[in-house]
């Protein structure tokens, strides 16, 4: 353990040293800093840190054990004998005005759950049983042992340059983006660049166009900058160009979130126009694209943009897997010193180590062949589930059609989505809801169903039990 907190607790006693030092412990032991069959410092260790003699603290030592707080043996070392309960401190008393008033907004939503894995049909997961792990490894062990401290120090707010040049080449081949390794950000999480931008681009008041229904952590992320969020419908080409004067939008052009449709291209052409004219920033949430199953993915909104007004952001939570902690962004050029600064007052940067590792694999040609399999894996996982919602769940659930990604949308022809949900737990099932991605009054009950990280038998066993679960609602219903 370390000596040295010991000191401020033994400066506050009174008394001698020897029995200043025995209250020290013994509160210490009481208040459960100090735990059973913890292992104290030695007498000459102690004596050093609290500036006191030795044998001072082998007389506190010795009368604490006849009292029963230690136990001592030659060459093991002083331990604490007694076990205590932890003191109950009684509820602290909350201030008056505990949050700010955005805080207050921003603490009425449910905030961003992550999936537990694997668990029918918890959404947003990627299959980590079949990641290749014992690759990942080596990577791993050869990268820190040629970088060595150099992973250890401070890293560039904008993240680790080769990782940028890797993922640069990757959007220019599989997307068609028109970027360089220059305007490539790396960032923890698509919902940090989310707040960075909400930070850097959002005044109080301002109008920001959100898809409805649309992705809840986009949603809060411009209401804690204290943005207006105006509702975007969505049609059959995609999100509906709505937005007049708003100084942002976010779209999900590729695969909207979260009922699937790919934007048109007249559609996407549209909204750069507009972004054009009224000189308005495009968030495109690129979350998912590496993962359609039925057609090509339509061109990234970036690729089209000829006047540096979209923002394109990606994760390789997806894509790899979540704990990783990476994403990247890519900046029109006059955005790329503005976000590093702000990057560096918000964590400074990303860890160093796993941007270089997931830089290796991706140089390597191992991300190419991984979103391949996963392709393939998906996608029978997909048509699975599409098929058995279509035979067993028809009169109460309606799929929404959707080219890909990791999830499948569910709307209820009868029920309430609520009850359903809460009844769900019952059989071990997690059912995220729908009408929580309405921002506004008129909403949609459903459930997003995740697939991706489920075999084909925890998919049917799902299955079964839906129809288990409906069965038990109509009953309790009578």
């Amino acid at each position: 353990m370390s000596t040295t907190p010991l000191l401020p607790l033994f400066l506050q006693q009174a008394g001698s040293l020897r029995s200043r030092l025995c209250v020290t412990l013994r509160t210490a032991i009481a208040q459960g800093h100090l735990r059973y069959q913890q292992k104290l410092p030695s007498s000459r260790q102690l004596a050093s840190d609290l500036g006191i003699s030795r044998v001072t603290v082998e007389a506190a030592y010795a009368q604490l054990e006849s009292e029963g707080y230690l136990s001592r043996s030659s060459g093991r070392g002083t331990f604490v004998a007694i076990e205590m309960a932890p003191v109950s401190r009684g509820a602290p008393v909350a201030p008056r005005r505990q949050f700010s008033q955005r805080g207050t907004v921003l603490l009425r939503g449910n905030g961003c759950d992550d999936p537990p894995f694997p668990q029918a049909f918890a959404a947003g997961s990627p299959d980590l049983r079949a990641f290749p792990h014992a690759l990942w490894q080596r990577i791993s062990q050869r990268t820190q042992r040629l970088l060595g401290q150099k992973a250890m120090g401070y890293g560039d707010p904008l993240g680790y340059w080769p990782l940028r040049q890797a993922v640069a080449d990757y959007l220019v081949l599989s997307r068609g983006m028109q970027c360089e390794a220059s305007q490539v950000m790396i960032l923890t999480s698509s919902q940090q660049a989310l707040q960075l931008l909400a930070l850097l681009l959002l005044d109080a008041g301002d109008e920001v166009g959100m898809e409805e229904p649309g992705y809840a952590g986009a949603r809060q992320a411009f209401i804690a900058a204290g943005a207006q969020c105006r509702a975007l419908p969505p049609d059959s080409e995609g999100t509906q160009l709505t937005a007049n004067s708003a100084r942002l939008v976010y779209l999900t052009p590729g695969h909207h979130y979260p009922y699937g449709t790919a934007m048109s291209l007249a559609r996407r052409l549209q909204w750069l126009a507009w972004a054009k004219a009224q000189q308005s920033w495009i968030i495109e949430d690129d979350y998912d694209s590496e993962f359609h199953y039925d057609d090509r993915p339509g061109p990234a909104l970036q690729s089209l943009d000829r006047t540096g007004r979209v923002i394109t952001l990606g994760t390789f939570s997806k894509t790899l897997f979540p704990s990783l902690r990476l994403a990247w962004m890519v900046l029109p050029t006059g955005l790329i010193e503005a976000c590093g600064r702000v990057r560096s007052v918000m964590d400074g940067h990303s860890a160093l180590l796993p941007q270089a590792i997931t830089a290796e694999f991706l140089l390597q040609g191992h991300f190419a062949s991984h979103l391949r399999l996963m392709r393939q894996l998906y996608h029978s996982r997909r048509d699975l589930l599409r098929t058995r919602l279509q035979q067993e769940l028809a009169p109460w659930l309606k799929a929404v059609p959707s080219p890909g990604g990791l999830q499948l949308t569910a709307t209820l022809n009868h029920g309430n989505e609520a009850q359903l949900t809460q009844l769900a737990q019952g059989l071990g099932l997690i059912l995220p809801r729908l009408s929580p991605l309405f921002g506004g009054a008129a909403t949609q009950q459903g459930w997003i169903l995740g697939f991706a990280a489920l075999t084909p038998d925890e998919i049917i066993a799902g299955c079964s039990k839906l129809v288990t679960l409906f069965s038990r609602y109509v009953q309790n219903a009578r």
